[in-house]
């Protein structure tokens, strides 16, 4: 703990160099995850800050600010003087005082070698009309933890839940603390009615009446010594105001049992909020324990929560008119992804498909979903002109956890994240965006970068583990070049980036199969092997086709 303050301490006396607001144009930020995403409540910005990669080795934390232009497609990154310490796992939220302001409260530091914790417990603001971070130093406020949630509430910041893990131990939270916007103060609060259990990485949304409502979530417990069981939470709850007078407000929890379709039970989702009284959830990851392995089956769907109606359902793609019925029969018959799920038949139904999607990843979807009335409503030309259709090539995100979200003019924007074949982590830097009036089309804004992905493997270079530079998150430039000269050829495939080749997967079948048998071990099946080896390749080939 005391060599993590030292080195958290240096990070800042670096950053207290900077004197003055620099702002420069730039390419996309670098992969992480766990960083945060928020719209800017005056301008047509986003503003990406912190968040973490993993190239196998080191742990990078980041402390940069980036702003994207909607309306340019463009990135560029701010330096502002005497920022927060780096970190990932924090929260963020924009409330519109003074021309806009962005709140970030705790998160984590990790050592190098991913193996130490740091939990921040500060709470600062970036003024985004003059461009400079302050820190608030009140009294009273929540505990250090990372994986929480905060989400701004009249004139109030709330914060729920999240986690803090030591070398030796780790414990899980439920309590509730308000920061007042006016009085600059924190309060614990103390609802009454039974609250949810402890957890971490749960949505928490704002209700137009300002009450709360709280999804799902993570937590953990030791069962034994050294073995700890995992949960998935998949209850919801209403945290709600009540009483005039601000000071006065008391705050009672209620269970909520909401109607529709819910989400599958999963970790590591993405939320939002979006239009028309709604939140939204995207991706996550359901681990799967096998023997002494963890298998993640990672997803891509989005689903919506209507706070009015207390109703749950799947955001389903409506695509252009003419494609909308071919679409729908021709994933049906043959079963080719998870898009599936749109528009299943009647009456309740198990869904269970393995799958290897369009971007290359292998995906297991398991849902129980009843069918939408409107299916009883197409015609018998419809149904011809659905057997005689093509399905036609759809883009979307590629399944992930840990994406950072926002939504502006009701478009929501998907950056980053992260997904796991066999052993080895992808974390991405892509951006995507979709209208969610019209829910038609995913559009990329920003593609994946295939070079922008390294992997080193442990054994390679143990003796750099402890390296400061790896927890200050440096520039990935210097990461690929470290990649190369230690991994050499066995990091790269044998085909040039440049080269266009249909055939690539029969081509270099060979080489991704003794990847894959190397990265499960000699007691994977040949079949799954095979499965994998192909979902790497075209991870990395996705643009080769």
């Amino acid at each position: 703990q005391e060599d993590l303050e030292a080195l958290i301490a240096e990070f800042q006396s670096l950053d207290a160099k900077k004197t003055q607001v620099v702002e420069s144009s730039c390419p996309p930020p670098s992969p992480r995850l766990n960083g945060s995403l928020s719209a800017h409540p005056e301008k047509d910005e986003l503003i990406l800050f912190g968040g973490e990669y993993f190239n196998g080795q080191k742990t990078y934390l980041y402390n940069d600010l980036y702003v994207y232009n909607l309306r340019k497609n463009s990135w560029s990154k701010v330096d502002i003087p005497n920022p927060p310490p780096r970190r990932c796992a924090h929260q963020a939220a924009v409330v519109p005082t003074a021309g806009g302001q962005l709140w970030v409260f705790g998160g984590e530091f990790a050592s190098p070698n991913g193996e130490q914790f740091y939990h921040y417990k500060d709470l600062w603001v970036l003024h985004l009309a003059t461009k400079t971070w302050e820190q608030i130093k009140a009294p009273g406020g929540p505990s250090g933890r990372s994986g929480h949630r905060m989400v701004a509430c009249k004139r109030q910041l709330i914060i729920f839940g999240g986690f803090h893990e030591s070398a030796r131990d780790y414990i899980y939270y439920n309590d509730v603390y308000a920061f007042n916007l006016d009085s600059f103060s924190w309060s614990k609060l103390a609802p009454a009615g039974l609250g949810p259990a402890p957890r971490s990485g749960c949505q928490m949304a704002t209700t137009p009446e300002g009450n709360v409502v709280i999804y799902g979530g993570y937590s953990k417990q030791r069962v034994k010594k050294d073995v700890d069981k995992g949960t998935l939470h998949t209850d919801m709850f209403l945290l709600k105001a009540e009483g005039a007078a601000k000071e006065e407000e008391k705050w009672t929890w209620s269970r909520l049992n909401p109607s529709g379709v819910k989400p599958t039970p999963r970790s590591g989702f993405s939320v939002a909020l979006g239009p028309n009284n709604r939140c939204l959830l995207f991706g996550g990851v359901h681990d799967e324990e096998e023997e002494e392995s963890i298998e993640g089956d990672f997803f891509n769907d989005l689903y919506f929560y209507d706070m009015g109606k207390n109703r749950w359902f799947p955001g389903q793609l409506k695509g252009p008119k003419s494609e909308k019925r071919k679409r729908r029969r021709g994933r049906q018959a043959e079963g080719a992804g998870d898009e599936e799920m749109e528009k299943p038949p009647q009456g309740p139904l198990e869904i269970v498909k393995e799958v290897v999607g369009e971007d290359g990843t292998v995906m297991t979807i398991k849902q129980v979903i009843s069918g939408p009335a409107e299916e009883k409503e197409r015609s018998e030309s419809e149904e011809e002109e659905e057997e005689d259709g093509a399905l036609g090539q759809q883009v979307e995100p590629c399944p992930r956890s840990s994406a950072m979200l926002a939504v502006k003019h009701g478009v929501l924007y998907v950056y980053g994240g992260m997904f796991e074949v066999g052993d080895r982590q992808f974390t991405l830097s892509d951006l995507y965006s979709i209208d969610l009036h019209k829910m038609d089309e995913w559009k990329v804004l920003v593609e994946m970068d295939p070079k922008a992905q390294e992997w080193l493997e442990e054994s390679e270079s143990d003796e750099e583990e402890d390296d400061v530079e790896g927890a200050e998150g440096g520039e990935e430039e210097s990461s690929e070049e470290e990649s190369e000269d230690e991994g050499g050829e066995e990091q790269h495939p044998p085909v040039e980036p440049e080269e266009k080749h249909p055939d690539y997967l029969a081509r270099t079948e060979q080489y991704w199969i003794k990847l894959a048998r190397t990265n499960m071990g000699p007691e994977a099946k040949e079949k799954k092997v095979v499965k994998v080896a192909h979902a790497m390749a075209k991870t990395f080939y996705e643009d080769s086709v």
